[in-house]
Formats: structure tokens, sequence, C-alpha cells
């Protein structure tokens, strides 16, 4: 399908089973964290979709998770098997980052396997976690999952399989 015909767009409640479904392989290898449907419901607002049409329906996902006022991170990001290799990754995270843009951010963090991919739109890896010892505090207070991953803490997964942990400035 060309480039063209795939569009991107903003999740509806009614992509939750196909964003499940797509994050699904990815979980069972601990590359993506799992979520309970009910996770998905309430933070289908920060997802984007490539839809393929009638044929192929919902065929990746991402999403964005506002952190803190000029951080976010890119989360999410899956694929189907049958369309990696056709820049639907690449768009999305584009449309996330034009998103993240329009919220104002400046900063956009995700921790990933996939570093040749994040290096080619920009991202860098770091060390550590990029905010003030008072924002770090702050953030310690989420129930999230991803914000406890994104703060390294032992309560998720430890960083034993190798993911590196990637920042980009937003011009």
């Amino acid at each position: 399908m060309p480039r063209s015909e795939l569009t991107v767009r903003s999740a509806l409640p009614a992509d939750v089973h196909a964003i499940r479904d797509l994050v699904a392989p990815y979980a069972t290898e601990r590359i993506l964290l799992a979520k309970e449907m009910v996770g998905y419901y309430e933070a289908v607002q920060e997802f984007l979709v490539a839809d393929a049409g009638p044929a192929g329906g919902v065929v990746g996902c991402g999403a964005l998770h506002v952190l803190w006022q000029d951080l976010a991170e890119i989360r999410t990001l899956a694929v189907a098997p049958g369309w990696r290799s056709r820049q639907v990754g690449h768009r999305l995270l584009e449309d996330l980052m034009a998103r993240a843009r329009g919220l104002g951010l400046t900063r956009l963090f995700c921790l990933t396997f996939e570093v040749e991919f994040f290096t080619a739109h920009g991202f860098r890896a770091i060390e550590g976690t990029p905010v003030s010892p008072e924002v770090y505090a702050e953030l310690l207070r989420s129930h999230d999952d991803g914000v406890a991953e994104f703060l390294d803490l032992a309560r998720v997964k430890p960083n034993t399989l190798g993911n590196t942990r990637m920042l980009i400035e937003l011009g």
C-alpha cells in the first residue's frame, strides 16, 4: 500500500482491541510493557494509530505520554509484522513528534531496543533520568508503570535486556 493510502489518526475507543493485539507480541517478549484493557481505554487519547483502511485496519500504534511541563515519553510504538519496513513506524513517530510540538513540549524520551530507528529521527542515547531532582521526586508519586520505567524503578522490569534510554530536544 502506498504511503499516502495509510492514514495516521487519533485512536478511538473502538481501536483499543487492535492496539492491544499489536502490542501483545512485543509485551510477551518484554519489549513493551503489557497493560490491562482498562489501561488502554484510560490512555486512548494518548494514542495515534496507522489505519490501512477496510482491507488492513489498524496496522500500527504509538502514544505520547506527557511526563512534565516540557517532557513527554514516546511509548507503545508497535507495527504489525506484515507492515514493518513500510514506513509505518516512521509516520507514527513523525506525527507523535508533531503532536508534542503542538503541546509546547521541548523534549521527548523513549526507552527502546530500536536505537537506529530513533537515532534516524534525531534521538540520542542518554544515561540516567533527564530531570531535576525536584521533578524526579514529583514523578515518584505517579502510579503509572511507564513513569516508573522512565525513572528506572525496580518495581517494573529491570533494564537487563539491553534497551537504551534516548532523548530528543525538539526544535
